[in-house]
């Protein structure tokens, strides 16, 4: 088994300099917002974890049914060396594509990218455990920025797996940039693998952004505990309620958290004083759910020409296969 490698692109204090930056801009807006990113803390990933075992919550269990499904035809089409796995966390639904893979006989390395050193550390040495015979090259990054540096080569093939609906947290904007961006990193003929949330009754969305057991309202005011501790904020964490609605224009859900009272926040880090009147909402995330016709075509835009879609019997939920044109 060879050594896995790590490069690091996004240090420590690149990451404080970024929530800087986002409580600034955000707690200054009208409304207020602040982006997603900042659950994920050791507390918010446990949290999370919790999350996607919810009954409430079916689109984890449906996407990894999805790739149970269609793993074999993914292999089957995707015959590359490398596996790239963006956002990759603990890599829990990529060991379905890598036993897939490494039973064809063509993967010869695993490249996982995600923003948290230690979780990619973790993830890294299981699978290096796990498959000895694969190379496993680790990149401390941001996917929205740091797409450019995954490495390549001229003989290499790419799959890159972009899983978990995360595509959905991402507005409309960024989205372009995203793929457009992604498409430019990438050779013709390489691959994405694109899991993705799909426009569904809100009686079956909305619960899953809301369970009965308060894990996804705890999940959500953990950003509070995140600026207390990171940015000296004296928020009152219990002074806020989670909100989740469905903004049918849009077509995404939006988690907010509601103030109780009226209040005045600091934030010494950055110098901040942030003011909220009772019953103002503050976006924490947003959550799109997407039509096959119209995120088909905003592949297609950024350079994602071939199309297999799979999605579960409900069609909550969908995979997909893009090809580089």
């Amino acid at each position: 088994m060879t050594a896995p490698v790590l490069e690091i692109h996004l240090s420590d204090s690149d990451a404080a300099d970024a929530l800087h930056h986002d409580a600034r801009v955000g707690l200054s807006a009208d409304p207020k917002w602040l982006p997603s990113k900042w659950f994920y803390d050791a507390r918010g990933s446990e949290l999370f974890e919790q999350i996607t075992t919810l009954p409430e919550y079916y689109p984890t269990r449906t996407e990894r049914e999805l790739l149970r499904r269609s793993v074999g035809k993914i292999a089957a089409r995707a015959t590359v060396d490398t596996l790239v796995e963006l956002g990759s966390g603990s890599s829990g639904k990529t060991r379905l594509l890598l036993d897939a893979l490494t039973a064809n006989g063509s993967l010869q390395r695993f490249m996982p990218l995600d923003v948290s050193e230690p979780a990619l550390r973790g993830a890294m040495a299981a699978v290096a455990r796990e498959y000895p015979e694969l190379a496993v090259h680790g990149v401390v990054g941001d996917f929205t920025q740091h797409l450019e540096l995954l490495p390549a080569g001229q003989d290499r093939r790419r799959l890159v797996a972009f899983l978990g609906g995360t595509i959905g947290n991402l507005l409309p904007d960024e989205r372009a940039v995203f793929f457009t961006a992604l498409r430019a990193a990438l050779n013709p003929g390489e691959l994405l693998l694109l899991g993705a949330g799909l426009v569904t009754d809100p009686a079956v969305m909305v619960p899953a952004y809301d369970d009965a057991a308060g894990v996804t309202a705890e999940f959500n005011r953990n950003v509070l505990c995140v600026l207390n501790r990171e940015l000296g904020a004296d928020f009152e964490v219990g002074a806020f309620d989670h909100v989740a609605v469905w903004d049918a224009t849009h077509e995404w859900i939006e988690m907010r958290l509601r103030a109780r009272r009226a209040m005045t926040v600091r934030l010494s880090a950055v110098g901040m004083t942030v003011r909220y009147a009772k019953g103002e909402e503050m976006r924490t995330e947003v959550s799109g759910k997407f039509r096959r016709e119209g995120l088909g075509a905003e592949l297609v835009d950024a350079g994602f020409a071939e199309q297999t879609w799979w999605t579960d019997p409900d069609d909550r939920f969908a995979v997909v296969l893009a090809a580089t044109a």
